[in-house]
Parts: structure tokens; C-alpha cells; sequence
């Protein structure tokens, strides 16, 4: 017992100062994309095929990208003219599906709830998490956001087992042929009125799983997201900075 106490003493307070100031990113996060030139005279278009999610589109000799199907690929291979970089900001949530077409500029973040729903929300967030045939990866940086560095608790936001205590349902995975009827049921037992979340590529789009038949081609489809945040998988400081913009805490 004086070990631990000794070793926790040591340790120190280990809970970060998110929001009131920014976390430190590690070097090789991937945020919101950066776009260094515009695409050059002559461009076929060939970022729209190198693209391993098509996430990349060509209009108006502009590059567009859809970070809700985006992987985030280390070294983008859309663009052969190296026109496309990742930088380090982690805001990503949005509110909008379109709002993930990003071509440069300003990004749209996440704005808080409508006031009737904000104010059944704002102090107490119970979220039911589901897993719809993902990695993992998304399912990972979900469950971390509970341990002592992140501490979603001191927020008023949980993670419940039940989806008759959940105000929210936060989706992760592709929500594959055989999860879409457990997807459903879950946003059925949970009481009105009642947020959606899908985070990651997967939950958003289908990810690199889009093309096929035995997946949703996103949540949306299936039913009505409030909150979008994209990612390959998406860092527990983007997971968190939405839940807390939508719950107006940032």
C-alpha cells in the first residue's frame, strides 16, 4: 500500500488541461488537411483515382476533400504534385455532412445543440457506444477517453451499458448487414429526444468498406447524425472537442 501511495505521489496530477489549454499533439498527428497550391494547368484529375477512398475531388481546378471519407493516409497518395499535407489541428466535429468538404480556409466546426435539447444535455451526456464492425481503432480512442489523462466523467459525460439510460448513441464501424438491425434497435430503446454521433471514417462513410455491398453507406442513411467527427481513426482530443462543442463547453 505505501508503494502505491508513493508511486501515485510521484506520478502527480496526470488529468489534462482540455480545454482551457491546448493539448500538444504528438509529431506525427494527422489533422485537417493543409492544400499548399492549387491544382496546375494540364491537371487530369488523376488524384480522383489515386485516392485509395475517394475522398478526393477535382472542381473548379480546386481540390476537394471529403474528410468524412478521408483516411488520413501518412503520405497522401491523392495528390502526385504533393499538393495535399495533413497539419496538426485536431478540431474536427461537424455538425452537417457537407460541412466535411473541405477545400481550404476556414473549417466549419461544430456548433452546440439546439437550446431545447442543449438544455436537457448540457451538464449530463449519457452516451450508449456502438460497435458496428469496426477496426477497433475508433472503438480504442473511445474507450481511452474514460481514463484518467482524458476524464470524460468531469465533463457530465458517460458511457452507459444500457441504451434505455442513454441520452446519445455514439457509433463506431461501418454498420455492416449483420450489426444494422442491432444499430436500429438500440436507437429504438433509447428514450426521445436523442443524439447520434458517428465517429471515424467508417461510421460516417463506410470508409474503405464503402464500395461494398455489405455495408451502410454511412450512418446518415440509416438515421439522423447530429454530430460528425472524422478521422482514421479520430484522436480522443477530436472526440472529445465535439461532444464538447455540441454541448456548448467550448
Amino acid at each position: 500500500m505505501l508503494q502505491i501511495i508513493r508511486e501515485r505521489w510521484r506520478q502527480g496530477f496526470r488529468t489534462g488541461e482540455f480545454p482551457k489549454e491546448e493539448p500538444l499533439m504528438p509529431p506525427r498527428f494527422r489533422g485537417l488537411p493543409l492544400f499548399k497550391q492549387e491544382c496546375p494547368p494540364g491537371c487530369d484529375r488523376v488524384c480522383e483515382t489515386l485516392c485509395p477512398s475517394s475522398a478526393c475531388k477535382q472542381v473548379d481546378g480546386r481540390m476537394v476533400l471529403d474528410l468524412g471519407r478521408c483516411l488520413f493516409c501518412a503520405d497522401c497518395p491523392a495528390c502526385p504534385h504533393g499538393g495535399i499535407t495533413f497539419g496538426n489541428n485536431y478540431r474536427l466535429g461537424a455538425r452537417q455532412r457537407q460541412d466535411l468538404l473541405y477545400s481550404g480556409g476556414e473549417y466549419p466546426l461544430a456548433q452546440p445543440l439546439e437550446p431545447a435539447r442543449l438544455k436537457l444535455f448540457g451538464r449530463s451526456f449519457k452516451l450508449r457506444q456502438v460497435s458496428a464492425g469496426g477496426c477497433n481503432g475508433c472503438e480504442a480512442d473511445c474507450n481511452v477517453l474514460g481514463t484518467l489523462v482524458f476524464d470524460l466523467g468531469r465533463f457530465g459525460i458517460q458511457f452507459v451499458a444500457s441504451p434505455r439510460h442513454a441520452d446519445g448513441l455514439l457509433l463506431t464501424g461501418p454498420v455492416t448487414e449483420n450489426m444494422r438491425s442491432a444499430v436500429l434497435d438500440t436507437y429504438e430503446a433509447m428514450p426521445a429526444p436523442k443524439i447520434v454521433i458517428a465517429v471515424g471514417a467508417c461510421g460516417i462513410n463506410g470508409g474503405p468498406f464503402s464500395h461494398s455491398s455489405e455495408v451502410s453507406q454511412g450512418l446518415d442513411s440509416l438515421l439522423p447524425v447530429d454530430l460528425y467527427v472524422p478521422g482514421c481513426p479520430p484522436h480522443p482530443y477530436t472526440i472529445l472537442d465535439g461532444l464538447l462543442r455540441l454541448l456548448d463547453r467550448r
